[in-house]
């Protein structure tokens, strides 16, 4: 079932648990966040990143998860994860995405606000959500552009109020795309950020958190939790084992479906961790 972000993140917000949005490289996690999503009678987001959209295009992506969500009785949100384009922005859009996320947050915040503004009036006319990123969430690889800038409380409550989003990213101390946990998350940034900002709020880097913040973060207002290396070691290192173990063989297919538990494993790890 097709859903926004509207449709999930203000009842997560209000709630002590909030929603996994995994980050999707192919068919296989897909059907298996879409089966745990129904098992666990939870919601999720099906989250495409830029690597996805470079090689693939939003037309194709839709096109292959569409489907999936549509066929699912689980609430299953299709997001664009941090688009810094407004034409692809609107390319998902008409490619059937229910949610968008314009990251204008290495703009000056006028700018930010200007440009994700735009986005909003369009995304509104079709039913389309939006999420926005103040501050700025770094990378601990790739990406040497993105600049780490704490989200200052004010600002954050300017920008969601003058854009029009429905959701907020906010930089607390999360990094992306660590291997391990090690963030250091600011709690009293968080608690000045939630006093102020109404709307749901976000959080990137999920897998560099430790559980024990993962588990204090889900009771404030973050709503919406974005996952993505967790669930690539799970897959990269489960395939390197099957391979390693069975070399006469060569399908694809075949040990695609060999670790589909153990994806679904780590699927149902990251739901219930960050569910209520």
């Amino acid at each position: 079932m097709l859903v926004t972000l509207n449709d999930i993140l203000p009842q997560a917000a209000e709630s002590k648990g909030s929603v996994a949005c995994i980050n999707v490289f192919g068919f296989e996690e897909a059907i298996a966040i879409a089966e745990v999503a129904e098992e666990l009678r939870q919601p999720v987001i099906f989250a495409t990143n830029k690597d996805m959209v470079d090689m693939l295009g939003v037309d194709t992506l839709a096109g292959m998860l569409l489907p999936i969500i549509k066929r699912s009785k689980a609430q299953i949100c299709l997001h664009l994860d941090h688009c810094y384009d407004e034409s692809i922005v609107y390319q998902a859009m008409q490619a059937g995405y229910s949610s968008v996320m314009f990251d204008g947050s290495q703009e000056t915040l006028a700018e930010n606000i200007r440009r994700t503004r735009n986005v909003v009036e369009v995304a509104k006319a079709l039913g389309v959500s939006v999420e926005g990123e103040i501050g700025s969430v770094a990378y601990s690889e790739g990406r040497d552009h993105i600049k780490s800038i704490y989200t200052e409380p004010e600002q954050a409550a300017e920008y969601a109020v003058e854009s029009g989003i429905d959701a907020v990213a906010v930089a607390v101390g999360n990094v992306h795309r660590l291997k391990t946990p090690g963030c250091d998350i600011d709690y009293e940034r968080m608690q000045q950020i939630e006093n102020l900002v109404e709307i749901p709020l976000v959080i990137h880097g999920t897998s560099g958190i430790y559980e024990a913040d993962l588990l204090k973060l889900k009771q404030t207002r973050v709503a919406k939790f974005n996952v993505g290396t967790s669930l690539r070691q799970a897959i990269g290192n489960n395939l390197r084992a099957a391979m390693q173990a069975e070399p006469e063989q060569f399908d694809r297919s075949y040990f695609m479906r060999q670790i589909q538990p153990a994806i679904r494993d780590e699927v149902r790890r990251i739901v219930t961790v960050l569910g209520e």
